[in-house]
């Protein structure tokens, strides 16, 4: 039985749309991640024996119309489309999803990602032709939404559905439990493989081309504004074993000769230190960590040891949630984190001699000019590797949307969480600060932070000892100096 999994086109006029981005939009640099959690799903079906098709429409990247054609041209006795979603392109999402039912009117057509998840009757009822949305986690959903299909029986029965009939209007199925043993998911790189192209997927901090992996699901963290916690795998951080990752590790060390990096995506890779050694240790006994260099997500109460070994094991970056120079915001976010750890994690990290990417972010809960100043004061004096600043985007299912929708803060509908290009748009006009003074702060703030003379010679200085670094660095600049130098 054949199930097409499709990453839509969304402004294919104006890029590459990263869906899977935490903050899904086309972006200045022109970073493009791969749609790991269709990946995921998709290969937990080929693993189950279904004949799985896959089109990524962002990455080639694909319109409307060339996006129908390839279907059309693949999927004749499609029983199961699988379409993912994003908040900015959710319209659109839908739009296409109906257009492949009506082409298609005897296959199963179900959305998946975090926007129907957080809103599963909302979605519904925007659509006219879809069967049916999956909650959460969605491996496990779609391939048992396969097996019903394939064998006779009713796809409605399926935990964590969501979907709905003329005369019953929509229902809810009781949550499809979280899955405990990881090992068992496929590798995301083993699918790729077979079914995509490392070249068509960039990301602007990790030498090209790159590999994107998870190593484990789920964050234990509850900050208000991140959302695959809140409406996808929970806070309950669920492993791989080391060995397993290691496995990938090696598969891709053995199977991507062009491939110099691999990306770790897990929302903190370093809460389980212990694991985190392990995993390091096994690299360096393979020699994995001269055969490919890594980078993770990894919150600031990361300690200097750990950093270390991690460098040892092939580690050259580490990117840590700033989110802002003011401590006030950080509580009100509930980051769990403070000025001081920053303070230190950030010198650790240059002891260690191990780059850091700095994400910061506001309009968050409390934000005034002075708040943001302070973010920007302090990235300034960390002098990280490199940094980001961009506006919070709200999205549904988050503690963060809750609070923006119940103080009428949200300007615009979901098509308004991005720009006609593509590019991240601020929806928040809080007290004292409209959207545009928003926007206007973090082009500022980009243009300050990396046309600083001091910054200049940095990355230079870093290029002479690494030239891997400063060919990412030159690609990086040629995609968005047209914005730096406005």
């Amino acid at each position: 039985m054949k199930v097409y999994f499709v990453n839509p086109p969304f402004k294919a006029e104006h890029g590459k749309f990263a869906r899977e981005n935490r903050s899904a939009a086309i972006t200045r640099s022109g970073t493009l991640y791969y749609p790991l959690w269709l990946i995921y799903a998709a290969a937990v079906c080929e693993k189950d024996g279904f004949d799985v098709r896959f089109l990524d429409a962002p990455a080639t990247p694909l319109n409307y119309d060339q996006s129908m054609e390839v279907i059309d041209q693949e999927g004749a006795d499609t029983r199961l489309f699988v379409v993912d979603t994003s908040t900015p392109s959710i319209y659109s999402d839908i739009a296409f999803a109906d257009a492949l039912k009506a082409k298609h009117p005897e296959a199963y057509v179900m959305l998946v990602g975090t926007h129907p998840s957080a809103l599963p009757g909302e979605t519904l009822g925007k659509a006219q032709r879809v069967d049916a949305v999956a909650l959460k986690e969605f491996d496990y959903i779609v391939r048992d939404v396969a097996r019903a299909l394939r064998d006779g029986g009713d796809p409605s029965d399926v935990l964590g559905l969501a979907w709905c009939d003329e005369s019953r209007g929509v229902t809810i199925n009781e949550p499809y439990p979280f899955i405990s043993d990881l090992d068992e998911v496929p590798f995301a790189a083993e699918f790729i493989k077979k079914h995509l192209d490392e070249r068509d997927y960039f990301f602007a901090a990790s030498a090209y081309p790159e590999i994107q992996i998870f190593t484990g699901r789920g964050c234990p963290a509850h900050c208000t504004f991140c959302v695959y916690p809140q409406t996808m795998h929970g806070h309950r951080y669920r492993l791989r074993s080391a060995e397993n990752v290691v496995d990938e590790f090696q598969y891709i060390a053995d199977n991507f000769p062009d491939v110099k990096e691999v990306v770790i995506e897990d929302d903190t890779f370093t809460i389980d230190k212990r694991r985190v050694a392990t995993i390091c240790e096994m690299l360096i006994e393979r020699g994995l960590n001269k055969k490919l260099r890594w980078l993770c997500n990894a919150r600031v109460n990361l300690d200097y040891d750990t950093m270390v070994l991690m460098r040892k094991a092939g580690c050259h970056l580490i990117i840590p949630g700033i989110e802002s120079g003011s401590q006030e915001i950080l509580d009100n976010i509930r980051k769990g984190t403070t000025l001081e750890q920053v303070e230190r994690y950030m010198a650790d990290a240059k002891r260690a001699k191990i780059k850091v990417q700095a994400c910061d972010m506001v309009v968050n809960r409390g934000e005034t000019q002075e708040t943001m100043r302070q973010t920007l004061d302090l990235a300034m004096r960390l002098k990280a590797d490199t940094a980001q600043f961009y506006p919070l985007l709200p999205f549904p299912g988050t503690e963060a949307y809750r609070w923006a929708k119940e103080n009428d803060y949200i300007r615009g509908d979901y098509s308004d969480y991005v720009k006609e290009d593509g590019t991240i748009n601020a929806l928040l006009e809080l007290p004292g600060l409209t959207a545009e003074e928003m926007v206007s702060f973090c082009d500022d703030a980009r243009k300050r932070y990396y046309w600083r003379p001091g910054y200049i010679l940095h990355r230079l200085r870093v290029g002479l000892t690494d030239p891997e670094d400063l060919r990412r660095s030159i690609k990086a600049f040629g995609r968005i100096k047209d914005f730096l130098i406005k």
